[in-house]
């Protein structure tokens, strides 16, 4: 006996867990692996996106192998190609931005933490 009424009921729990899984795995790779996936996932060749954004496909194929950083508004226009909310590669964005700056440090962890309570007092104080 199945546990879904019918063949709906499946589809709908295998696109909420496959968004799961995508969220989840999302979070530990770097923008550059996001994009390649969202790409790859719909079948599109680097010339297609490329082309979306206004840029040669060589330097997505840099992006999306962490060899060349995209600009903010190249981020915005890949969330709204692929459909994606804006903030959540906006934040892989800004983490590996922040990731790269203090990867070689001893105290980068400690120094982020400050850095996290400066900037939320910053947006109390505004």
């Amino acid at each position: 006996m199945s546990v879904f009424r019918n063949q709906n009921d499946f589809g709908f729990y295998f696109v909420i867990l496959t968004r799961i899984v995508k969220i989840n795995l999302f979070k530990m790779d770097s923008l550059g692996d996001t994009i390649r996936k969202l790409r790859e996932d719909k079948e599109l060749p680097l010339r297609t996106v490329s082309a979306y954004l206004d840029i040669d496909q060589a330097i997505l194929s840099k992006i999306e192998r962490g060899q060349r950083k995209a600009t903010r508004e190249q981020v915005v226009k890949l969330a709204e190609y692929f459909k994606v909310n804006k903030n959540d590669l906006l934040v892989a964005w800004l983490s590996d931005k922040l990731a790269y700056e203090v990867q070689d440090e001893d105290l980068a962890l400690q120094a982020m933490k400050v850095a996290e309570e400066k900037v939320k007092y910053n947006i109390k104080h505004k």
